[in-house]
């Protein structure tokens, strides 16, 4: 088998192209969510706790080695991101956990028939008690 047979077997399964998809949507999901979270979270929230900017939120930690330019510890950007992933962790348990009551359970699997030797000793103890 070819080394372009064995690629166009492997990209066109299923779950293949079922993670690209998801992936792309991902990454389109993530960007609604840091808007949610930049544009209507997170202005609300600066203004409740003394009209802060969370994305102007850094230490200085001195010039940088060209002397001109500051070097910032930027802990406001960072503060947002982890709001943009608690939202999107927990969009995506409610989704899974939506989808996982939607489903049905599986039907009872029927018992597995009893061992050889668990059958002829059946069938010894019945002989035994008809005489």
């Amino acid at each position: 088998m070819g080394f372009g047979t064995e690629f166009k077997e492997f990209a066109m399964k299923g779950n293949v192209v079922d993670l690209a998809v998801g992936v792309i949507i991902g990454g389109a999901f993530g960007k609604i969510v840091s808007s949610f979270v930049g544009d209507v979270v997170m202005p609300p929230l600066g203004k409740m706790i003394g009209g802060v900017n969370f994305t102007d939120l850094a230490v200085n930690l001195g010039l940088g080695p060209d002397g001109k330019t500051p070097v910032l510890l930027k802990y406001g950007a960072f503060l947002q991101s982890v709001f943009d992933f608690l939202i999107i962790a927990l969009v995506i348990f409610m989704a899974i956990r939506a989808l996982n009551s939607l489903k049905k359970p599986d039907p009872a699997a029927p018992p597995a028939p009893p061992p050889r030797s668990e059958v002829l000793l059946e069938e010894i103890r019945n002989l035994l008690a008809k005489k």
